[in-house]
């Protein structure tokens, strides 16, 4: 299962929102810095309508969505990169998962204490970025020193330390690896290290109840920044999801509507995470169950059957497949047959988004 870690300043509503997004976490939401300290993990069904649209065709008995994993990391501050604020070792936990949601706070309250004193979005990013660059700066420092000894005799490790020189370079510019053109072997080349600057991220700019629907100027500010990266920004409220959690289901969608939008932040964010790690649905669909697998962009139809059991790829025969779209139309598997909208695909088949699949293998 692939990880998405939230992180960010102290007190900017990462543990508010963690604990909304898994509805039952545990985490510590208080109002002073660390009081998040190992990080706490949480697994989120991905929100997926065509989910229960295929279970009630099927007649299905269950529904298992896909999942994405979330981690809440502890607050940085600027010096982690150096060890302040226990930063070595929160940046660690950030270096173990495969994208970043960065909280960032775009609310005024006085009640609730900024660590630096006032609610600037720019500032904010800037410090997480910094500490998060120049982690990978030491890192890809450390990787050049031991690679030019072997650049010597080694055509391998000589082109090993001109791409690692060229993202030193970016990051003493204070741009982000992710800033940097790469192509396919350079890619290669760095994949090992889990570069901090390199991971996607999704900004979650965190306003207050009152301007979930609009945002604020702070918001902007946010979106601003994160063009220059191709960026993506959700807009959150902390404050809302905690108080959704709270309420009965049949109350949550007069709530919303109360506040200008039909659906939290939070489902959004899910949606975007999920979209951000390159990540595509396909279903199996029956008496027994619905259920949305995970795969990754590009992957063929035998790799996709693998994601079910290693003995359907290694004695995959063929597909028996269906777009969403057309077995929603038809009504039925019988009917999308009677109509030759179910294809007979075989091992040089990509996968596509919402493609509905019987698998055929060998034992």
């Amino acid at each position: 299962m692939l990880r998405a870690g939230i992180v960010g300043l102290p007190n900017v509503g990462k543990s508010t929102l963690f604990n909304a997004v898994v509805a039952n976490a545990k985490a510590e939401a208080a109002n002073f810095p660390f009081c998040t300290i190992e990080p706490n993990v949480g697994v989120v069904a991905v929100p997926d309508e065509r989910l229960n649209v295929l279970a009630k065709i099927a007649s299905s008995v269950q529904t298992i969505p896909a999942r994405v994993e979330f981690v809440d990391i502890a607050g940085l501050v600027k010096g982690a990169s150096q060890g302040e604020g226990l930063g070595n070792q929160f940046l660690s936990h950030i270096r173990e998962v495969d994208a970043i949601v960065h909280v960032v706070r775009c609310f005024e309250n006085d009640d609730i204490i900024h660590v630096a004193g006032s609610v600037d979005p720019a500032r904010d990013i800037e410090i997480i970025n910094i500490e998060l660059g120049l982690s990978d700066l030491a890192q890809i420092e450390r990787r050049i020193d031991r690679t030019r000894k072997l650049a010597r005799t080694s055509k391998d490790a000589q082109f090993e330390v001109s791409v690692l020189e060229k993202l030193a370079a970016a990051l003493n510019e204070g741009k982000s690896v992710r800033q940097v053109s790469l192509n396919e072997e350079e890619t290669e080349i760095i994949k090992g290290l889990e570069l901090l600057t390199y991971k996607p991220i999704i900004y979650a700019a965190n306003v207050s109840e009152d301007e979930l629907a609009t945002g604020n100027h702070f918001v902007e500010t946010v979106r601003q920044i994160a063009a220059t990266e191709n960026a993506q920004v959700v807009i959150v409220s902390a404050q809302v999801e905690a108080e959704l959690v709270e309420l009965p289901e049949e109350d949550k969608a007069d709530f919303l509507a109360s506040l200008g939008v039909e659906e939290g932040g939070l489902k959004s964010l899910i949606r975007a995470t999920y979209t951000l790690l390159g990540l595509r649905t396909y279903f199996t669909c029956g008496p027994k169950e619905t259920r949305a697998w995970t795969i990754n962009a590009g992957m063929s139809a035998p790799q996709a059957a693998g994601v079910i059991h290693s003995d359907f790829e290694r004695g995959f025969i063929r597909a028996e497949t269906v777009a969403y779209k057309d077995l929603v139309t038809t009504g039925s598997m019988n009917a999308a047959k009677e109509k030759g909208l179910v294809r007979s695909e075989g091992k040089e088949y990509v996968v596509q988004e919402g493609d509905v699949m019987l698998f055929r293998f060998n034992v």
